[in-house]
C-alpha cells in the first residue's frame, strides 16, 4: 500500500519573516557572549545594510559563503547559547502577519520548514523558537566541540538551496506540487518554481517582476493581506502628504479636535457616527493627520466594481456582504488589529434614514463591540457633524461651493475599553462615547421637515419618508 504524502510550507528567513537580516542580531549576541571580539563578521555592517535595503545579489553572498572561516575555533556550545538568545529577539521581530500565515498552514496540516542560506548553528534555535517542523540550511563542520571553519556540504544559495529542499521533500515524502514556498529574493526563484504554490514576500525588484510575469501572488507580511506596496510603501503612505483638507476638500471648513487621541502605533478601532457619503473621506483625513494607515469595512458592491473594487482591496479595505451573516469581515478586521493596524467602523452600519437620522440617541449594531471584545484593541470614539451638508444621502455627488462652504466638525475622544460581557451593553457604551463627542445641538429633539427627511434617503426614493423605520438587526456587522 502506497504511503500517503505530506505537504509543507517552506519559508525563507531574512527579509521574508523579518524585515531585515538576522545576522545583525546574531552578531550582537555572539559579541555579548564573548564568542568573538571582532565586530566585523562577514555579511554584517555595511554589507548587511545594503542587503536589508536591496536584497540579495552574488557579490553580497561571497562574504556569507566565507563566514564559516571566521568561525574557526569558536566553541559550538558558546555559539549555541548566544544564538538561543538571538532567536528570542528574532522571533520578537517577526513581521506582524507572519504568525497568521503559520497558523493557516498548521490548521491545514502542513509541515512548516525554515529554508535559509544561513548556517545551522545560527538558525536552528530560530527554527525551534518558531515551532517549525524542520530546517534546510548551510552546515558547518565541527570537531572536538569547536567549528573547523569548513562547510559540511554545499553553501545553500540559489539553485543549491532549491535542490536541498527538493531532496528534503523526497526524504520526507512531501509533495512539493501541493506545497507552498515564501521568499523575498529573485535568487530563490528556483525554490519558488519547485512548489505548486509560490508566494513572493516583500519581493526585491527582480522577484517582483518575475512574480508579475508568472502570476505569482505577492504578499507583504507587515500589512494586511491584499494591501499593495509601491517601492516599499503602501498606497496610503504615498498619498498621505496630499491628504490635507485644503487639497481634498477646499469647499469645506473643517474643525478637527483630539487627533492626538489616536495612538501613533499599535492597534486601534476607530468608531464613528455615520451621517453622509462624505464620512469615509473625513475619516481618511483623520487617519492622515494621525500618521496612520487605516483599514475600513465596506459594502460588497464597492469591492465588486471592476476598478474601484481593486483599489479598495489594495488599500486594505475589508469586503462586507451584509445579508450573508458571515463573521469573516470581523475576523479579517480582528487579524488587522492583531497585526497592529488601525480599523475604522461605523457601528450604525449605514446612514440612518427618515426620523432615525434626527434621533439624538445613536443606535448601533453589535459588530464594533464584538470586534473590540475579540481583540482587546482600544476603541477610539469619533463624532462627525455636518458631513450631511457636504454630501447628503439624497445626492449623487457632493455639494461644491467655495463661497458657501459648509462646516464639518470632527472630535476624537479618549480611548475606551469594552468588558466583553454583553454585546448589547458594550454597544450602548460605544454609542454613548461617540455621542459625547458631538456638539450640543445633536441632543436637541427636532421635528424634521419633509425636505429634511427626503435628504436622508437615496436618490429616487419614492416612499413616505416620515413613515420609514430604520431597521437595525443587532447581529449585523
Amino acid at each position: 500500500m502506497a504511503r500517503s504524502t505530506a505537504t509543507a510550507a517552506v519559508f525563507d528567513l531574512d527579509r521574508t519573516l523579518i524585515s531585515g537580516s538576522s545576522s545583525t542580531i546574531i552578531t550582537r549576541h555572539l559579541i555579548d557572549h564573548g564568542v568573538t571580539k571582532d565586530r566585523y563578521i562577514p555579511f554584517a555592517g555595511t554589507l548587511s545594510e545594503i542587503y536589508e535595503r536591496f536584497g540579495e545579489n552574488w557579490l553580497l553572498m561571497q562574504p556569507a559563503k566565507l563566514a564559516g572561516r571566521a568561525a574557526a575555533g569558536w566553541s559550538v556550545e558558546a555559539v549555541h547559547d548566544a544564538c538561543v538568545d538571538a532567536a528570542a529577539e528574532v522571533v520578537d521581530n517577526l513581521q506582524p502577519f507572519a504568525t497568521e500565515v503559520f497558523d493557516e498552514h498548521r490548521a491545514a496540516g502542513r509541515l512548516l520548514v525554515l529554508a535559509t542560506t544561513s548556517p545551522e548553528p545560527f538558525v536552528r534555535p530560530i527554527m525551534e523558537a518558531l515551532g517549525f517542523d524542520d530546517l534546510v540550511c548551510t552546515r558547518w563542520k565541527a570537531e572536538d566541540g569547536v567549528f573547523t571553519g569548513e562547510l559540511d556540504g554545499e553553501f545553500l544559495w540559489g539553485a543549491a538551496k532549491a535542490n536541498a529542499v527538493v531532496d528534503w521533500a523526497g526524504q520526507h515524502n512531501v509533495d512539493l506540487a501541493k506545497s507552498y514556498a515564501y521568499s523575498d529574493s529573485y535568487f530563490d526563484g528556483p525554490l519558488l518554481d519547485a512548489v505548486g504554490n509560490p508566494v513572493a514576500v516583500n519581493p526585491d525588484a527582480q522577484l517582483a517582476a518575475t512574480a508579475l510575469v508568472k502570476g505569482w501572488p505577492i504578499r507583504h507580511l507587515d500589512k494586511s493581506e491584499g494591501v499593495a506596496k509601491i517601492a516599499g510603501r503602501e498606497v496610503q503612505e504615498w498619498t498621505r502628504p496630499f491628504m490635507r483638507p485644503e487639497i481634498v476638500a477646499p469647499f469645506v471648513r473643517f474643525d478637527f479636535q483630539g487627533i492626538e487621541n489616536i495612538p501613533s502605533e499599535g492597534p486601534a478601532l476607530l468608531v464613528f457616527n455615520h451621517r453622509s457619503y462624505f464620512d469615509p473621506t473625513v475619516m481618511g483625513l483623520i487617519a492622515a493627520k494621525a500618521g496612520r494607515s487605516i483599514r475600513g469595512l465596506g459594502k460588497k458592491e464597492v469591492f465588486d466594481a471592476p476598478v474601484v473594487g481593486r483599489l479598495a482591496s489594495a488599500v486594505g479595505g475589508i469586503r462586507v456582504e451584509r445579508a450573508s451573516g458571515s463573521d469573516e469581515p470581523l475576523e479579517k478586521a480582528a487579524t488587522a488589529l492583531a497585526g497592529g493596524e488601525v480599523v475604522m467602523m461605523a457601528p450604525e452600519g449605514t446612514i440612518p434614514r427618515g426620523p432615525a437620522f434626527f434621533d439624538p440617541e445613536l443606535k448601533g449594531r453589535w459588530g464594533a463591540a464584538k470586534l473590540a471584545a475579540m481583540t482587546g484593541a482600544p476603541v477610539i470614539p469619533i463624532g462627525l457633524w455636518g458631513t450631511e451638508n457636504v454630501w447628503p444621502r439624497s445626492a449623487r455627488m457632493p455639494s461644491v461651493s467655495i463661497r458657501n462652504r459648509p462646516r464639518v466638525s470632527v472630535s476624537v475622544g479618549a480611548p475606551i475599553t469594552v468588558k466583553g460581557r454583553s454585546a448589547d451593553a458594550d454597544t450602548k457604551r460605544i454609542m454613548a462615547a461617540i455621542s459625547a463627542e458631538l456638539p450640543p445641538e445633536s441632543q436637541i429633539i427636532t421635528t424634521p421637515t419633509a425636505e429634511q427627511l427626503a435628504r436622508t434617503f437615496p436618490p429616487g426614493y419614492t416612499g413616505d419618508p416620515s413613515a420609514e423605520a430604520d431597521r437595525r438587526p443587532g447581529t449585523d456587522t
